[in-house]
């Protein structure tokens, strides 16, 4: 049973909803200190994925070659009209704009959400090890954090981060009853490579979130797909013939 996605779109289910009930009675000062500590937490996750890395030219392959990809692709505009199609939706039924934000500024934050609750490499391998080994506490872990971070953003996002809990829930499902077709076919250096690459992308989604530099988080998914397929031909083909 997906136990672990559950919780985890549970939590972002209900910081959405106590986010927007909260509103304004957060302090500015608050959610942007807060948020801080929420970046820092990303980071921290995310350093502590990459120094599991055990084939660095296959992660940095995979980095680069998948942001490029996802430029070329505009993974990152489709992601911001996804985003922009359920501000609208939840606009329309409930009459909670967000308040405070430009419009790009609203698709700009509600990317970065986007990406770290549905994309971050601890939930996608979260998911892979919950389906096939039954162990829930990686995807737990990071339900504390998506619950607290749904509540600071929903404040100035509104509803809309609720909805975030659905296309997550999707795509961690998929993950869950998949990894019996995925975890199979891979090894533990693969594994660890894959976690790695997840880690920087963490590290740029904190970067995002205490708005040192705006990183293109969506259009770095597709690092996440290539980072394994690259792994095993690095440890499979290049490795002995250049050692």
């Amino acid at each position: 049973m997906p136990i672990g996605v559950i919780i985890n779109a549970l939590a972002i289910f209900i910081g959405g909803i106590a986010g927007t009930l909260a509103g304004n009675r957060l302090t500015t000062d608050f959610k942007e200190n807060i948020n801080m500590i929420f970046g820092v937490c990303a980071m921290g996750m995310g350093i502590n994925a990459i120094v599991l890395m055990e084939n660095m030219p296959a992660v940095i392959l995979a980095l680069i070659a998948g942001t490029a990809l996802g430029l070329v692709i505009h993974v990152g505009k489709g992601v911001a009209a996804a985003a922009e199609l359920m501000q609208r939706a939840v606009t329309n039924v409930l009459k909670t704009p967000a308040a405070g934000l430009s419009q790009d500024e609203f698709t700009s934050t509600l990317m970065t959400v986007i990406v770290l609750f549905c994309a971050s490499g601890t939930g996608i391998y979260g998911s892979i090890v919950s389906g096939m080994t039954g162990e829930h506490s990686i995807l737990i872990a990071k339900s504390i954090l998506d619950l607290f971070t749904a509540l600071i953003f929903a404040c100035s996002l509104g509803m809309v981060v609720s909805l975030i809990a659905i296309p997550q829930a999707v795509i961690f499902l998929l993950l869950f009853f998949g990894a019996q077709l995925i975890f199979p076919l891979t090894t533990p250096a693969m594994i660890n490579d894959f976690k790695a690459a997840g880690g920087f992308l963490l590290l740029a989604i904190g970067f995002r979130m205490i708005k040192v530099k705006m990183f293109p988080t969506a259009d770095m998914i597709p690092v996440m797909v290539l980072v394994m397929p690259l792994s095993w031909l690095w440890v499979t083909y290049i490795l002995p013939f250049v050692s």
